[in-house]
């Protein structure tokens, strides 16, 4: 993995990772989406990144994480979501891994408690790696939402920052 490098993601990096969405979107099992938006949506979406440089990470060539930003209503302002997606052809090499893991050490500095992520139930490959990061499970939403005409359930995970509370 040496090879690899976390860095912030630029806005000329939009064309590899539209790829990589469009991916996961693919599978089924990584958003309730159907298609990829353009880059002005994605980039002004509800969980667009925080202010601060580097809240959008991607791994040297072909992985990329996300952090969306925190609420605008100032009680969650310390309340994130994240997701991470990776291309296909990498998918299974520890970049996701690396890639939340920047995430979270992004959150810390950022003064963010809680970081949330919402992943369709049967995507347990991503649960695994989220918990493996300190996210614990809340709950289990089901039939929260309908993908290609079927009812599914997302689990509610969550990881408090170490500094949350003190």
């Amino acid at each position: 993995m040496g090879e690899w490098t976390i860095e912030a993601m630029q806005d000329s990096d939009w064309p590899a990772v539209r790829e990589i969405y469009r991916q996961g979107i693919v599978t089924g099992d990584a958003t309730f989406e159907t298609d990829v938006p353009e880059w002005a949506a994605w980039d002004a979406a509800p969980s667009a990144p925080l202010p601060a440089d580097g809240s959008r990470w991607r791994a040297r060539r072909r992985a990329r994480g996300r952090m969306g930003g925190p609420s605008r209503r100032t009680v969650y302002a310390g309340v994130a979501e994240v997701s991470v997606y990776v291309a296909e052809a990498l998918r299974g090499q520890g970049i996701g891994r690396r890639l939340l893991a920047a995430l979270v050490a992004e959150s810390e500095g950022q003064g963010i408690w809680t970081l949330q992520a919402g992943i369709f139930a049967e995507n347990r490959a991503s649960i695994a790696l989220h918990q493996r990061l300190g996210f614990r499970m809340v709950d289990r939403r089901e039939r929260i939402g309908r993908r290609d005409g079927r009812w599914r359930d997302t689990v509610l995970l969550e990881r408090r920052s170490e500094e949350a509370g003190k």
